[in-house]
């Protein structure tokens, strides 16, 4: 998400909260909100699949591989 939207669920916010919004603003409020959450979502769902396990036994698991999200080496 550039910054631009994260601009815009900003001004939206703060017009929310000081005059309220119309309809059309409420609908655009709601899809930007959706859009970032749906982005930090996959952002941390990428950094989790590239996290490194070292087991009690000495062996390293990655979580990804673990769970199926992502391709083994």
């Amino acid at each position: 998400m550039d910054a631009k939207k994260i601009q815009r669920i900003n001004e939206l916010a703060r017009k929310s909260k000081q005059e309220g919004l119309t309809p059309s603003e409420k609908e655009e409020q709601r899809m930007l909100r959706a859009e970032y959450i749906a982005s930090v979502r996959m952002n941390l769902k990428a950094q989790l699949d590239n996290i490194d396990i070292q087991q009690e036994d000495g062996t390293i698991v990655n979580l990804g591989e673990k769970y199926g999200r992502k391709k083994a080496h």
